[in-house]
């Protein structure tokens, strides 16, 4: 199984995401290919990703950049490059992560655009197996290099759309046509997150892309720490519990920059500060009631337990961030004053938390529910038993530690459990429909 963790790196050099045998970086730095000055369309250019090799030695491009006017993007600017990496537990049976082109397909030559210089665009033919994220341009009439691009392995890569147009050739007055098209990555699954690296592909129309059109995006799973689960309490005498016990950091989800709005920083800023944010989520048992039957038969005990999800908190922190707890992460920032709205023409995602993480195993509804529940339990005689769910604070950190918008809290309603003195038994867990104790969680409480 392919898995997403966060590499070490030498000092000085970023730390990769490393998805199988394949190391994802990001670059500010470019080359400009061509501009289209001189040829009477919109303004537009194009740019070759330039990895550092001080701070990113190996890494290539996965195609060039296309961007709508002649502004230098270079420290502005952010694009995903790529490295081979070690194979994934000594497995090699699945090969090289990427592979250079085995040739190139021109696309389109600018011939009598009355550009100031020639321009041709060139799409990689990649080895079976392997796909091509992007195309290349070239500053003139020579087919690209080799070495100029890497193709990815498919396995590596998920299949997507056609989004906006980026530049047309639309006046020029070229012989043929030519657009630019930004990528969409699909909806995510749960896990996992999918992200164009900042490529574009090209077409000999002006007009949008047929649906059948070939593109790809990145993808990688969700970087997930796990620790032991708090242990659950137990009743050492007839005396009521403490109301809390102390939360234990149970699970950590690693999230790229990109994946995340920080309403402090800007996307560069972001980048260059906090490449990676951790989303905690700390659990504890969350007391719902004590009783002590000191009589001589069986007796009913009945609570009320809150919930503390708030649907008002969830938006608040979806709205800081863009990250959404019950479903996948929206493509695109809908405040048009928000800063990461520079990054729909680079990077672009769709991202989803593991079910477990964010307790959506069964169902997301628990999310947009917040009515308190009926606990009732029989209690057997000189006994005392004690009631508890399990309450989750989802918090948002960046690398130095300091914290991202509001905490999200979650009661895990849908499981209790009970620990009784003297002990009959081993401590046992009851839900609303397993109630090994007799406990009975009803969602009609007063």
């Amino acid at each position: 199984m392919q898995t997403s963790e966060i590499a070490t790196s030498p000092n000085g050099q970023r730390a990769p995401i490393k998805f199988g045998n394949l190391l994802i970086n990001f670059t500010t730095e470019f080359h400009r290919i061509w501009d289209s000055k001189g040829s009477g369309s919109k303004p537009g250019s194009f740019w070759r990703p330039t990895p550092a090799p001080d701070t990113l030695p190996g890494y290539f491009p996965l195609g060039d950049f296309a961007t709508p006017g002649f502004d230098n993007i270079n420290g502005n600017t952010v694009v995903a490059v790529v490295c081979e990496g070690p194979a994934e537990n000594g497995d090699t049976s699945k090969g090289k992560a990427l592979s250079a082109p085995e040739d190139f397909e021109r696309v389109w030559k600018d011939s009598n655009s009355r550009a100031d210089a020639d321009c041709t665009i060139w799409r990689p033919i990649p080895p079976t197996g392997y796909v091509a994220l992007g195309m290349v341009c070239s500053n003139g009439r020579d087919k690209p290099l080799p070495n100029t691009v890497r193709c990815v392995r498919e396995d590596l890569v998920v299949a997507s759309s056609v989004s906006n147009t980026i530049w047309s050739d639309n006046g020029s007055g070229a012989r043929q046509d030519f657009s630019a098209w930004a990528i969409d990555p699909p909806s995510a699954e749960a896990g996992e997150i999918y992200f164009s690296p900042g490529t574009f592909i090209g077409i000999n129309s002006h007009g949008r892309p047929a649906a059948n059109t070939v593109a790809y995006s990145l993808r990688m799973q969700v970087a997930l720490q796990v620790a032991p689960p708090p242990a659950p309490p137990v009743l050492s005498g007839h005396e009521s519990p403490a109301a809390e016990e102390m939360p234990t950091i149970t699970q950590t989800a690693r999230l790229p920059w990109f994946a995340v709005i920080d309403p402090d920083l800007t996307p560069l800023e972001q980048f260059q500060t906090s490449p990676f944010y951790r989303l905690e989520r700390s659990d504890r048992y969350v007391l719902v009631g004590h009783g002590h039957n000191t009589g001589t038969v069986g007796q009913t005990f009945k609570w009320t337990a809150p919930r503390v999800q708030r649907s008002e908190s969830l938006e608040q922190f979806t709205d800081a961030t863009t990250i959404r707890v019950a479903s996948e992460w929206p493509l695109y920032v809908s405040n048009p004053m928000n800063l990461h709205v520079l990054l729909s023409a680079s990077i672009r995602f769709s991202a989803k938390l593991s079910k477990a993480f964010t307790h959506t195993e069964t169902s997301h509804i628990g999310w947009t529910t917040s009515a308190a529940v009926e606990v009732i339990t029989r209690i057997a005689k000189k006994t005392s038993v004690a009631v508890y769910v399990i309450e989750s604070r989802f918090r948002l950190l960046r690398e130095d530690g300091a914290q991202v918008a509001n905490d999200v809290l979650y009661t895990e309603i849908d499981s209790l459990y009970l620990t009784e003195y003297p002990p009959e038994t081993d401590s046992k867990t009851a839900t609303s429909t397993q109630q090994p104790a007799e406990s009975v969680a009803t969602d009609n409480a007063p």
